[in-house]
């Protein structure tokens, strides 16, 4: 495999959440703003669709043989070795509602596995990078909390609603009930907060490849563990669990019904 060194990206990933990020503060909080409904009933706007394509044309540019796969314009060269992931805004419901619990999310892959991964959050402007060598949060390092007991633990997730869909709610309730404190802190502002210490755990029963894959090296850089609910492959995965190693190895036992 062709070597690409991970970290010497960082400075091209800052220059693509400066692009995005212009396009999506344009659009937000502006009266009028269409929102639609695609397939699956989820929301898309303009800026999701603008932002994207703008991400694209400079991967485009600079990296002509790698691969993109978004969420609002489709797969490109999806066999490449390389292989970008791309989510303009994740979170458009708080988007939609000028929330700023949303972001961009951009992630690498090389022969299929996560080697970078990005959080973007345009309005407050807080940028999130990580790669093997660890995880940055505007530049500088950042690791996920020092252990503590459930009892004690910041839990997240986007919208408990979804979960009785594909998951065992009681079990997710006895796991909310042992938090200190659970919050709809979610979307991947959620993995940001677990990322750089603000938070315990944050999960999500329903992920698509553009939500998920582009969290690996951001959680695993920061000294974190991430997995499915199920504690399986997140990188093969459709739902993620994610946290300090403490809290996610004491979630898992919940939501296996082992406690």
């Amino acid at each position: 495999m062709t070597t690409l060194d991970a970290d010497a990206l960082r400075g091209f990933v800052e220059e693509l959440v400066a692009a995005s990020g212009e396009v999506i503060r344009r659009h937000f909080r502006r009266p009028g703003l269409r929102v639609e409904s695609k397939s699956d009933s989820s929301p898309v706007t303009v800026a999701d669709r603008e932002a994207e394509a703008v991400l694209r044309a400079r991967i485009a540019a600079r990296f002509p043989d790698h691969g993109i796969i978004g969420e609002e314009h489709g797969s490109e060269r999806e066999e490449a070795e390389h292989v970008w992931i791309l989510d303009p805004i994740d979170g458009t419901i708080s988007f939609v509602g000028g929330v700023t619990l949303f972001g961009t999310l951009i992630g690498l892959l090389r022969g299929g596995l996560p080697i970078l991964g990005a959080i973007h959050q345009p309005v407050t402007g807080e940028l999130v990078i990580g790669t093997a060598t660890g995880t940055t949060l505007d530049g500088r390092p950042v690791r996920v909390r020092e252990p503590r007991p459930l009892g004690q633990a910041t839990v997240l997730t986007t919208d408990p609603g979804l979960i009785p869909r594909s998951e065992d709610f009681e079990r997710f309730e006895n796991l909310r009930r042992r938090a200190r404190v659970f919050r709809t802190w979610g979307d991947c502002y959620g993995y940001l907060m677990v990322a750089t210490g603000r938070a315990d755990l944050m999960l999500d029963p329903v992920m698509n490849p553009w939500d998920l894959l582009p969290l690996v090296p951001v959680i695993r850089g920061a000294g974190g563990r991430i997995t499915t609910w199920e504690g399986g492959d997140p990188v093969t995965g459709s739902s993620a669990l994610a946290g300090t190693p403490a809290a996610h190895a004491e979630a898992l036992r919940i939501l296996a019904g082992a406690v």
